[in-house]
């Protein structure tokens, strides 16, 4: 067969070769390699904080005040139903006596006399907590702040609402242990709290859970 001069016989393959040497490679995806992908990638926002932790925080915050204010005041309303002042009764031999008592001071009986500045600071400290709780991103102070705000309510609402009269009401304490001033849950919570927060502070981890470059 007799081939026709001038025609060349690869002109389809070689225009597909040059075709596909020329064609632009895919551009990457503009959001690969963006702050906000790397951010989102992390699990944190644009601002540096952790999606919903806060809100986390301020949940177990509320769970323990809530179980720390519900266990006192059932426990005093047990008291005062069973025991008789001035009777005290052996729990574990020495170690532990159900004494029911009247007080009219601050945790552990001081500060007699002083009811209603104590109930002041008592609130104060109660709000403060709760304004706190907002910034909070850390296990253990959301624990220490619901043992302390759960704490101080308890004995706030023996105050307001129990005898003689509001704000000068006499907080129920009925526990008692040798060497050691008669106290109630809400006591018990509140020195809890100050021990975990120095427990928090000495080991540099702040409020909202960052920890402090100690050199």
């Amino acid at each position: 067969m007799q081939r026709t001069p001038g025609t060349p016989l690869n002109d389809a393959a070689s225009s597909h070769q040059v075709g596909d040497a020329d064609s632009p490679e895919p551009a990457d995806d503009p959001s690969a390699g963006s702050p906000s992908s790397a951010a989102n990638e992390s699990g944190r926002d644009d601002d540096g904080s952790s999606g919903g932790r806060s809100w986390k925080w301020t949940v177990v915050f509320g769970g323990v005040g809530l179980l720390i204010l519900v266990l006192d005041q059932v426990t005093k309303a047990l008291a005062l139903a069973h025991l008789t002042p001035g009777e005290p009764v052996d729990v574990i031999g020495s170690l532990l006596k159900f004494n029911l008592i009247r007080n009219s001071g601050a945790a552990f009986s001081l500060g007699a006399g002083y009811t209603p500045y104590i109930s002041a600071v008592q609130i104060t400290v109660a709000l403060g907590v709760v304004y706190l709780s907002r910034k909070l991103g850390s296990a253990g102070w959301a624990v220490a702040f619901g043992l302390l705000f759960g704490g101080a309510v308890g004995n706030i609402l023996d105050r307001i609402f129990r005898e003689p009269s509001p704000f000068h009401g006499h907080v129920v304490d009925f526990l008692q242990t040798p060497h050691w001033a008669i106290f109630n849950v809400a006591d018990m919570a509140v020195t809890s709290a100050a021990v975990l927060l120095v427990i928090q502070t000495l080991r540099g981890i702040r409020l909202d859970g960052t920890r402090e470059h100690r050199q």
